[in-house]
């Protein structure tokens, strides 16, 4: 073999390594970012420890509503450039029982006597709806002088049915009205009551000013986080929103940052590609965006939900080499945020002002 032969043999395996190297380096700097080793044998550790099977996630809230701000409820989305599950309600000074004036439509019950909470249950419509609207009924306990719903064993004076004037998919209208007439007279039928119904129009115009007010004042906060280099697998964005307080939800690729108090809305969402989450190979799937999401009205204001928020997204960035943009990729600058911060105030003084706080239990019910 001659020395040019030579020569040639090992420039040409030196450019062959070259060519092996870089399309590893390329391969492994485009592969999705994967979870560090030691938090995933951690995370095993504390499953063991708790006696969770391998791979369980807990049951959690369902994601927030997506709503814009003065939009329409039906389908909303909202934009952080532009200016600015139901429970017990809160104490009011006409409330009786769970069901509350402000929001709810009450036709009052009246009986000759006592009925037993036996009779109300076999006597309770087969849907508490009326169209999209929940309808209640309660009893007044005959023992404790409480308004609440019929108890299997307890006696009860009087009943009281009612149905909500306003949700999310928009204003109690003539229809479901007389859906809920039907349904709450087939009730006093049956318990011999004799209920006294308020005039339909009037309602209607009530349930009206109700929903015009809460489509103006109803918003949810959405920031995307997008990779500015390699993509990330569902595992590595798992763990580093873990750091940060945030649990699995029910559905694949969703997360959840819960509040302190048991069976109320998450404080934060955070939502990522499901059919990344659910690939046969998890580590092979790419993710290169992610999205925050705030469902103003349904956590309480003391929460700073939106710090909470701003920081979350601005530790995510920087941890995993991303930036934080609006829905159409726009940077969210600190000015902007500044700016969103004093709107959500106003927007929060707004709901104080008419009794339907963030996070309060009538603001949850109206605003679902």
């Amino acid at each position: 073999m001659t020395n040019l032969t030579l020569a040639l043999a090992i420039l040409g395996g030196l450019v062959l390594a070259a060519v092996v190297a870089y399309n590893t380096l390329m391969s492994r700097r485009n592969a999705p970012r994967q979870p560090d080793a030691v938090d995933l044998a951690l995370a095993d550790a504390e499953r063991a420890m708790s006696g969770s099977p391998d791979g369980a996630e807990p049951m959690l809230h369902v994601d927030p509503y997506q709503v814009q701000q003065g939009a329409d409820r039906h389908e909303p989305l909202f934009d952080p450039d532009l200016p600015a599950p139901s429970g017990v309600p809160v104490p009011t000074g006409e409330r009786r029982g769970g069901l509350d004036p402000l929001i709810d439509v009450i036709a009052p019950i009246s009986l000759d006597g006592l009925a037993s909470g036996d009779a109300a249950i076999a006597a309770m419509p087969s849907t508490r709806r009326a169209g999209s609207k929940p309808v209640a009924i309660e009893g007044l306990n005959e023992h404790n002088g409480q308004w609440e719903p019929p108890v299997p064993g307890q006696r009860y004076s009087a009943f009281q049915v009612g149905v909500q004037l306003a949700n999310r998919t928009g204003a109690l209208n003539e229809i479901e009205y007389s859906e809920f007439v039907v349904k709450a007279q087939a009730f006093a039928d049956a318990v011999n009551g004799a209920p006294e119904f308020p005039e339909m129009l009037d309602e209607v115009a009530r349930a009206r000013e109700l929903d015009q007010f809460a489509s103006a004042h109803d918003a949810q906060l959405g920031f995307v986080l997008r990779a500015l280099h390699a993509a990330w697998s569902p595992g590595y964005v798992q763990q580093n929103a873990a750091r940060l307080g945030f649990v699995a939800g029910i559905i694949p690729g969703r997360m959840v940052l819960p509040t302190s108090e048991v069976g109320l809305p998450p404080i934060l969402g955070l939502a990522f590609d499901t059919q990344a989450a659910l690939a046969d190979d998890p580590a092979q799937s790419a993710i290169r965006e992610l999205s925050l999401s705030l469902d103003v009205p349904q956590v309480d204001r003391g929460e700073e939900p939106f710090r909470r928020m701003r920081e979350a997204a601005a530790t995510l960035a920087r941890e995993m080499d991303g930036v934080v943009t609006d829905s159409d990729g726009q940077l969210l600058r600190d000015e902007t945020m500044d700016v969103i911060g004093a709107d959500l105030e106003q927007l929060y003084d707004t709901l104080d002002a008419r009794d339907l706080a963030a996070g309060s239990p009538l603001a949850r019910r109206l605003f679902s």
